[in-house]
């Protein structure tokens, strides 16, 4: 949200040429276009370096008036409002870190200056940083008569679903101005949210200013920041038929029909701003990455279109398709829904492009994944470090978003959606979903959990650096929690709660039977029987871990292994860097006492260990031990957590063969030859026993063929060869 600061610069100015800025600023903000930028063609020709700069910048031509600022400011060094007039020329031009300094050289120069406190509340609000209320107040304390402070409080609390404190905020904002159109902009939001189409506020707006297209504008982003894409694409789209030139809506309009995959939509929004060199780095980062849509290769399955990367199609294909059709058919009995048409899911193997793809920027390390109505965007395996993204677990969570948005309307808080989609993660598979690692361990023991009413504010304000972690976190174990006590016709329940614009409170109390104070009374009593042994040890399983790898370093496996199994129970869910469990293992190697530390490594992979290196460990073990049943299991989990690694299908394919899992080994061979290993003449010859052994003779035929062509002399390949022929 931006504000234009009406700041007096009396005593910078003659009074005549102060009344001729104030008079265009008044004309903009009653709507008289015409009239406004007359006025600022006049100011902009003043012998005045920071009159001429204010109507350069009026005009929207940034780079004269920048030439002005920076002349204005040698004279005037010491001037506090020119610094802050300057700054405001970077923000409007999409450069937040030079203006910043820029306010933040006001303050040296003046730190009672409340207009240069509020631009940066304005650049902390569009990070989303708690930092933008302390800000405002600030700026109010300084200067109790700026409205757009108040202005700024309310679009803060109505993005912190504070509706109470949004009216509050947007009508001390109206009670010093009859004007204040940003105000009175929150106010016919809230209207619009709770499916009121015609605000009485929007009205007032449009009488002071028939062509405020920033009303809808700010309407579109409280839709946005709700995950309803498409009424936020209508809105930003009314705000452009008030004003046309409304860049940053447009920006906004592009980077929303790409999120819903309209790319020629997106790409046309998106020039126009770059063409008329009003585009974001957003805009610039999204045309960038549109011109590698080429490189991408769409397959349809019975309820999906799934978009690879042509360079790793071959391999991720067999997986992907079967796991997608697998979750809709599940979801479908689960909530009791069909969709309303398919499922558009899309696998990048850059992070940066998949993150420029669903937010506009690149740089966003956290995100997995991305759900916009039926569109899903997600990484590849590949995108990541090895081990650290499990693609199907991955899955599975954003379409379970795709159901709740899709049966609620989108109108579901976003802990309730997010904490199912964790759940569902774990009622797959036990082993997937959040985990609890210290950083969740260390908000236990502080007590740092949210109400369960005020919980989507640990997703969207975060107040540490770890609470949206913990957010997760927690919002996924009230769930469990949910489904546990109720069952999973609670969650139906509630899911129709919220597309009846139900609150939490009223979806608690309607579906789950009491208060939700007593709900936080007796989930806190859960949580703590699930997780309160690891919270009252923690201190102690720390020590005993450093004293186990301090023994271990010193060559003492007994010790090691002692203070090891001593503490392992205190925190059996620890399965990061430097775990219990990888230790002790290593201990009973050292032993040679293998079936231990298979033992050990089982439970390493049952409390959701990732470390790909552990597991192929513990996929060996087995397999040499004859626990192929095992080997299997574990070798399953690697294709989830990183299947590009050749290893783990060279030695899944030839046991699922064993086993007369013939589609599965032909699968596994398959992703063999498609990942072009060292040794292509064996992977070829591995997939062509499979296929003999399915029957599918001439396939098989033409992977020995293959086989020869890359090694010419390779006995077992001609062997086969001579036994197809006959």
């Amino acid at each position: 949200m931006r504000t234009a600061l009406f700041t007096l610069l009396l005593g910078l100015m003659p009074p005549y040429l102060f009344a001729q800025a104030e008079s265009c600023r008044a004309l903009e903000h009653h709507g008289k276009q015409v009239e406004a930028q007359a006025c600022y063609t006049k100011l902009s020709q003043s012998t005045d370096p920071f009159t001429s700069a204010e109507g350069f910048l009026g005009r929207g031509l940034y780079d004269e008036a920048n030439e002005q600022f920076r002349t204005a400011v040698r004279l005037q060094p010491k001037s506090a409002p020119i610094r802050t007039e300057w700054g405001r020329l970077f923000l409007e031009h999409y450069q937040p870190g030079d203006a910043a300094k820029l306010f933040e050289e006001a303050l040296e120069i003046d730190p009672n200056y409340g207009p240069a406190y509020l631009e940066l509340a304005h650049i902390a609000a569009d990070r989303f940083d708690k930092s933008a209320i302390d800000l405002a107040n600030q700026a109010l304390q300084h200067d109790p008569k700026l409205f757009q402070a108040h202005e700024l409080l309310a679009f803060v609390a109505l993005e912190d679903d504070d509706p109470k404190l949004a009216a509050d905020e947007a009508n001390k904002a109206l009670s010093l101005s009859n004007d204040a159109l940003d105000g009175m902009s929150v106010l016919a939001s809230m209207d619009w949210l709770s499916g009121k189409p015609d605000s009485e506020c929007m009205n007032r707006i449009l009488k002071i200013d028939p062509h405020y297209g920033e009303a809808y504008a700010t309407g579109a982003h409280f839709f946005e920041i709700n995950r309803r894409y498409e009424e936020a694409i209508r809105f930003y789209r009314k705000a452009l038929e008030l004003n046309p030139d409304l860049w940053p809506a447009r920006n906004e309009l592009g980077i929303n029909l790409m999120r819903l995959a309209d790319l020629t939509g997106a790409r046309e929004e998106l020039v126009r701003c770059y063409n008329a060199h009003r585009s974001s780095p957003q805009t610039r980062n999204a045309l960038l990455f549109l011109d590698t849509v080429k490189d991408y290769e769409t397959f349809r399955t019975e309820h999906a279109a799934i978009v690879l990367n042509r360079k790793e199609a071959g391999l991720l294909r067999p997986y992907i398709e079967p796991e997608v059709e697998r979750a809709i058919l599940t979801y479908e009995r689960k909530y009791k829904m069909k969709l309303p048409g398919p499922v558009r899911l899309e696998v990048y193997p850059n992070h940066d492009d998949f993150v420029v793809r669903t937010l506009g920027l690149p740089g966003q390390g956290g995100l997995l994944g991305v759900t916009f109505g039926l569109v899903v965007a997600m990484d590849s395996p590949s995108a990541r470090p090895e081990g650290e993204c499990n693609w199907a677990s991955t899955l599975w969570h954003e379409m379970s978003h795709v159901y709740v948005l899709t049966a609620t309307h989108n109108l579901v808080p976003r802990w309730f959606t997010e904490g199912l989609a964790v759940h569902e993660e774990g009622a797959v598979s036990p082993d997937w979903g959040d985990r609890l690692t210290p950083d969740i361990v260390s908000a236990l023991q502080k007590k740092q959990l949210l109400p369960v009413v005020e919980l989507d504010r640990g997703f969207v304000r975060p107040q540490y650096a770890t609470q949206v972690l913990v957010s997760y976190f927690e919002a996924g174990k009230i769930c469990d929690y949910i489904v546990e006590r109720w069952g999973n016709d609670a969650i139906i329940g509630m899911i129709h709660s919220y597309a009846d614009r139900k609150t939490t409170a009223d979806a608690i109390e309607a579906n789950l039977r009491e208060t939700p104070a007593a709900f936080d009374k007796d989930f806190a009593a859960w949580l703590d029987r699930k997780t309160g042994n690891t919270v009252r040890h923690f201190d102690d399983w720390k020590k005993g871990m450093k004293s186990a790898y301090a023994d271990l370093q010193k060559g003492d496996k007994e010790g090691a292994l002692r203070d090891g199994l001593s503490v392992r129970d205190y925190y059996p869910l620890y399965v990061g860097t430097a775990s219990d469990y990888e230790l002790i293992v290593e201990a009973y190697l050292g032993k040679n006492d293998r079936l231990s530390a298979i033992r050990e490594l089982e439970r390493y992979r049952a409390a959701g260990g990732t470390n790909t290196d552990t597991l192929k460990k513990l996929a060996t073990l087995e397999s040499e031990n004859g626990m192929t049943k095992e080997a299997v299991i574990t070798l399953t989990k690697l294709n989830y957590l990183y299947p590009e690694d050749p290893e783990i299908h060279q030695l899944l394919g030839p046991i699922l063969l064993a086993q007369h899992d013939t589609n599965g080994s032909i699968r596994e061979d398959r992703a063999l030859v498609a990942l072009n290993p060292p040794d292509p003449a064996s992977s070829h010859y591995q997939l062509a026993m499979a296929l003999r052994a399915a029957h599918r003779l001439n396939e098989a035929k033409d992977e020995v063929l293959l086989a020869l062509e890359a090694a010419p002399g390779f006995k077992p390949a001609q062997q086969l060869l001579l036994e197809l022929s006959q």
